[in-house]
């Protein structure tokens, strides 16, 4: 049964792979393929009897939602949401044709399959629907219901996926308490305090709020040749400097508490060095757009900074004093909109089970939650009061880092860490 499935997990994998469903954030250029995906989705469980919704809220952009029905229609639904569009590529840049979903061996990890949207996210897409295959053809009624979504428009803020059906088509979600879907569940080793090594399995149970500020600097406009002290365009560099420059501090939190303790528990160190779970546990505040001036011997009179923000849960206040401290008095914050945080238990029955699938196949594997910096779906689901968990479980090997693939050239997963998911999500999925 396990060869069949993660057979069955692989197949899929590549075919969704191999339909370009790239979405570049631009409407002008939006083609078919998300709507392609969709479709395929729709046509590969109504082969076992499986039926949903297809739908197609602006031309290209395709979702499709299936309810499974569980045992006790009394629990909460989960809902287990993948997102089937991807970001651009230039072929130029990778070594193997980037939709093409070869296969290919690998001295340091086997057999790794290539191609844009392997790990983000199309191989867990590939992942759900084997596992609901399999549900269907061998009779296994799932302990509660599930919600099976296969999303457009993650990669542009889900705008034409999940915002829209949250907005417009709520009952597709009626019932569902929680949700399972990115960034989380590849394996990291952890050298533990007794020389050892062991597997964490991060678990994100948070999202930081994610907005921008506008930094904006005023100053006398004049001929170049006779410039001043204290200018715009100085101003704001000197701004511009002291905050890209800044490190906040590490914020323990409900939220950063739990990993930290773990990690400390684990390594016997008080600070992890992975990049994308440091990230998770302090603010940002990245500038990454200037604009200043409009002839090369004319001093602006102005000069305007784009900031990317990434807040830590419950700390929006502070960071919001703390910036217009660090970038001082002769500058302007204009703050934009800030996408809130979001939040979801770090203990419970769902957070139990994912540790017993995970224990059943990797005995030696522990789940650690921990803080996601970035933003996924799950933003827009907790609307619907929904709480959301990024774990979508990879076993990789140890130097094989899975976070790194995200958009990254050459995409690419090893075959055994996605047979090591179908196993876990199957666990999951019938007794969540």
């Amino acid at each position: 049964m396990d060869a069949a499935l993660e057979q069955e997990t692989i197949e899929i994998a590549r075919d969704l792979i191999r339909i370009e469903s790239v979405n570049t954030g631009d409407p002008a250029t939006i083609g078919d393929g998300e709507e392609r995906a969709a479709r395929y989705v729709r046509d590969r469980l109504a082969e076992v009897g499986i039926s949903g919704e297809f739908v197609l809220p602006t031309p290209g952009r395709g979702s499709f939602v299936v309810r499974i029905p569980g045992r006790d229609r009394s629990a909460g639904a989960l809902l287990v949401h993948t997102h089937l569009d991807v970001v651009p590529v230039d072929a130029a840049d990778w070594s193997v044709p980037p939709f093409a979903a070869e296969i290919r061996e690998d001295d340091r990890h086997g057999e790794v399959l290539y191609g844009r949207g392997a790990v983000d996210m199309k191989g867990f897409a590939g992942t759900v629907i084997a596992v609901a295959r399999e549900l269907a053809r061998s009779g296994v009624v799932p302990r509660r219901d599930l919600v099976l979504a296969f999303l457009a428009d993650e990669e542009a803020g889900g705008v034409w996926g999940a915002k829209w059906l949250v907005e417009n088509r709520p009952e597709l979600f009626a019932g569902v308490t929680e949700a399972i879907g990115e960034v989380g569940g590849f394996s990291v080793p952890l050298p533990t305090a007794h020389d050892g090594v062991r597997r964490a399995y991060l678990l994100a149970t948070a999202e930081k709020g994610a907005g921008w500020l506008r930094l904006r600097a005023r100053g006398a406009a004049g001929h170049a040749s006779t410039p001043g002290a204290d200018t715009a365009v100085l101003r704001l560099a000197r701004a511009v400097v002291a905050l890209g420059e800044h490190r906040f501090p590490v914020e323990r939190t409900d939220v950063t508490t739990p990993f930290l303790t773990a990690f400390s528990e684990l390594t016997g160190h008080d600070r992890p060095e992975n990049g994308l779970v440091c990230a998770g546990l302090r603010h940002s505040a990245v500038p990454t757009m200037l604009t200043a001036g409009y002839k090369l011997n004319v001093i602006p009179g102005e000069a305007v900074a784009e900031v990317d923000t990434r807040v830590v849960p419950g700390g929006e206040a502070g960071f919001r004093r703390e910036v217009e401290r660090i970038v001082g008095e002769h500058v302007d914050v204009e703050w934009a909109q800030l996408n809130a945080p979001v939040v979801a238990p770090v203990d419970g029955p769902l957070v139990e089970t994912v540790r017993a699938a995970v224990a059943h196949d990797d005995p030696d594997g522990v789940v650690v939650p921990y803080l996601l910096p970035a933003s996924t779906d799950n933003k827009s689901f907790s609307r619907l009061g929904i709480a959301g968990y990024g774990f979508t479980p990879l076993r990789v090997p140890d130097g094989f880092d899975a976070f790194g693939q995200f958009h990254a050239v050459d995409e690419r997963v090893p075959l055994t860490a996605l047979r090591f998911g179908a196993r876990v999500m199957r666990r999951i999925l019938r007794t969540a």
